[in-house]
């Protein structure tokens, strides 16, 4: 039975959805799209082709945010659609915007579905931990994009002082970022690819380094854009600057681990006090399996369980958030 319950729920989560597009879109005005010249390259295959090559995961993913016509339809005159195809062009993932997006609403409705069977839950609380569940692959793509953007600053310095390197031994900026490209692992040698691409099909350096801060909103990946935009205007010695600029990095790098472990003890704090109701829960059944049966068998007990629960999150979310200190 629960399998007919989840797709009726399903199928009518999804006609909502289009309800409230199609009547967004009746007393809206389509706003102008003025996409940016990286989203061009990814909108067009014939640029992409010629700039990444036949097997380019910015081709494989083309103009259609879905292979759903309908969903394709409904997804390109929503806003966030735009946002979540940046966040996943960050995180690295060939994804398309469908995909997640039917993968969260088949995960809501599925978990309202199975909690429709718990009589005893209230019905706010199955609406609260299906949209929890619908938010798993969200996270899990702003995860990846995270690790991503970590694993890319510790590659920086060191492409950073590769390309100081070819820059004193007289390389010009387009050949030393070529170099660099080909010498730096993925992720971060794929995205100085390019970079060094747009550059050599015509489009101005200071455009290419806009479109790298724009892939990577890092503030180290700014600032590197930054210095050689203000070099090239200003003149200077850019092998010294990018040195110091590695150098910086580094030491923001080992203060940023420094923190990280001072704050493991409140990180680890949460943890426990997030687990700590569940192993006392099991031990009451354990000790005595009818302890909590007061609380299972009134509507207020059931209650009070379902805030305890949603309250428990958040409170998780907020220590996490305490603990995370950014530098």
């Amino acid at each position: 039975m629960a399998l007919p319950t989840a797709i009726l729920v399903f199928v009518g989560t999804f006609g909502l959805v289009l309800a409230a597009v199609w009547i967004a879109r009746m007393v809206m005005e389509r706003r102008g799209a003025d996409p940016a010249p990286v989203e061009d390259v990814e909108e067009d295959p014939e640029v992409a082709a010629a700039l990444f090559g036949e097997e380019s995961p910015l081709l494989r993913r083309g103009v259609e945010v879905s292979s759903i016509s309908i969903l394709a339809w409904a997804l390109q005159r929503i806003d966030f659609v735009k946002q979540l195809r940046h966040t996943l062009s960050q995180a690295g993932l060939d994804w398309s915007v469908g995909r997640v997006t039917s993968s969260m609403l088949l995960l809501a409705a599925t978990s309202y579905a199975t909690l429709g069977m718990i009589h005893w839950l209230p019905w706010w609380a199955k609406v609260v931990i299906a949209l929890m569940a619908g938010s798993i692959p969200h996270f899990y793509i702003v995860g990846k994009r995270n690790k991503r953007w970590r694993v890319m600053e510790e590659q920086l310095p060191d492409a950073l002082e590769s390309l100081a390197r070819a820059t004193r031994a007289g390389h010009p900026f387009s050949s030393a970022l070529d170099s660099t490209a080909n010498q730096t692992p993925s992720p971060l040698g794929r995205e100085l690819r390019i970079t060094y691409t747009e550059g050599a099909f015509g489009v101005t350096w200071d455009a290419a380094l806009n479109n790298l801060c724009e892939r990577l909103p890092m503030e180290e990946v700014c600032m590197f854009a930054s210095a050689i935009q203000m070099q090239s205007k200003a003149g200077g010695n850019l092998s010294e600057v990018l040195e110091k600029l590695a150098e910086n990095m580094r030491e923001s790098s080992a203060i940023r681990g420094e923190v990280k472990s001072l704050s493991a003890q409140g990180r680890a704090a949460g943890a426990i006090l997030s687990l700590l109701p569940f192993v006392i829960c099991g031990v009451l059944l354990y000790v005595n399996p009818t302890s909590l049966n007061p609380l299972l068998e009134r509507d207020i007990g059931r209650t009070l369980l379902a805030c305890a629960f949603i309250g428990l999150v958040a409170a998780h979310l907020i220590i996490r958030k305490l603990v995370d200190i950014r530098l």
